[in-house]
């Protein structure tokens, strides 16, 4: 018995998904012809992803197959579910030579956000999911997280460094205004002094700014927010559970205006979709208070290729190849180059022009001129956690 999603599809193989200009084609189904099994519009309402191709690692996958009885008229839609993550260790290393962090924490596995962009998704393959509707409908919860934290602190050959949170998921997702481990999290390094970064695309950060303020006192925390675009309609069906962009603009302002070192990120930059914006993104978030600005080219390892394709045919299937003929132009003619040190920004002329046109907009709004530097200075190694403490 497979361990897929009874409403998965295994992939069959595809052709290159943009085909010279003027080739013949019949339409997009017959190109690909997945996408004529993607799931139902209803059942997947509010979702990212269009479909639910079962994970690269499963031997089997089940087909959804209408046998007459109508019975694909009974099928639910996909509602979000939670299950518990019981890993032992919470703090999740790393040696990547182009980010400026070695340690992170993910509260969360899979994404309520639903971002159809989003390089997290392939993770969910490792648990015998899927990438596209199961990531964003079949989450994972840590709630032991502040406890686990707490205990690996306290081990003796701990060294501080800044522990980045939301790099693979968010940690700010609409699940966490209930559960509160993001909190619970802040609570233990704000209890001990450890240096922490966030990276959300959520308002219910300025929730914590209470915490997050107090610690910025001791240069001890920053917050970076990501702003696609400034376009409600692109955003909300690009990342139909996120924060809206003038939400995500509030908690900038708000953030700053509580002392707590704030950066805009422009990210992903999609050619042809989004990257018109980047210079009235980067003003907005100026005008917000925000001092440091960050861009990422759009990422597409993995399954999210299929699954970013899928959604451009279903919602700017006129941009289509143009997107992707700009997105190769950036790669080295694939869809996606994971080298280090060029997967963020790309290379050749249009990925240039970009990161220029990035720069100039910051020069001009006076953005990156001085960066907030956090501290390990204050880190006081908690006791007990499991430590055994001494007689003496």
């Amino acid at each position: 018995m497979s361990r897929a999603s009874s409403h998965a599809l295994k992939r069959p193989p595809v052709k290159v998904p943009s085909e010279p200009a003027g080739a013949t084609q019949s339409g997009p189904e017959t190109d690909f012809p997945e996408l004529a099994v993607a799931i139902e519009r209803g059942r997947r309402r509010g979702r990212g992803a269009q479909s639910n191709a079962s994970g690269r690692y499963e031997a089997e996958a089940r087909v959804i197959f209408d046998d007459g009885w109508q019975s694909l008229e009974e099928l639910p839609p996909f509602k979000t579910t939670v299950a518990t993550d019981t890993s032992r260790k919470v703090i999740t290393r790393n040696d990547s030579p182009d980010i400026g962090f070695d340690r992170s924490i993910n509260p969360y596995r899979g994404c309520e956000h639903g971002c159809v962009y989003c390089f997290a998704r392939p993770t969910h393959a490792f648990l015998g999911l899927s990438p596209g509707l199961d990531f964003e409908s079949k989450l994972f919860v840590k709630p032991d997280a502040p406890a686990l934290l707490e205990k690996e602190l306290a081990a003796s050959g701990y060294e501080p460094r800044m522990i980045a949170i939301g790099t693979n998921t968010d940690p700010y997702q609409p699940i966490e205004r209930e559960r509160k481990i993001m909190r619970g999290i802040l609570e233990v390094l704000e209890k001990v002094g450890h240096p922490v970064g966030i990276v959300t695309k959520s308002a219910l950060v300025m929730r914590d700014a209470d915490i997050l303020a107090r610690m910025a006192k001791r240069n001890l925390a920053k917050v970076a927010i990501s702003v696609t675009t400034l376009d409600p309609k692109l955003a909300r069906t690009m990342e139909p559970r996120a924060s809206t962009p003038a939400k995500r603009l509030e908690a900038l302002q708000a953030l700053s205006k509580a002392g707590i070192p704030t950066t805009v990120m422009v990210a992903p930059v999609i050619p042809a979709l989004n990257d018109s914006e980047i210079e009235r993104i980067l003003d907005a978030a100026a005008h917000a208070g925000v001092k440091e600005a960050a861009y990422v080219l759009l990422r597409l390892p993995l399954e999210v290729r299929d699954l970013f394709r899928e959604w451009l045919l279903e919602h700017y299937p006129d941009r289509y190849r143009h997107v992707f003929t700009l997105i190769r132009d950036m790669r080295g003619g694939r869809d996606y180059d994971s080298q280090w040190g060029t997967r963020m920004k790309g290379t050749g002329p249009m990925a240039w022009m970009i990161g220029r046109r990035f720069e100039i907009a910051c020069e001009k709004l006076g953005l990156n001129k001085r960066r907030a530097k956090l501290t390990t200075d204050h880190f006081v190694r908690p006791k007990g956690g499991g430590q055994q403490l001494s007689l003496f």
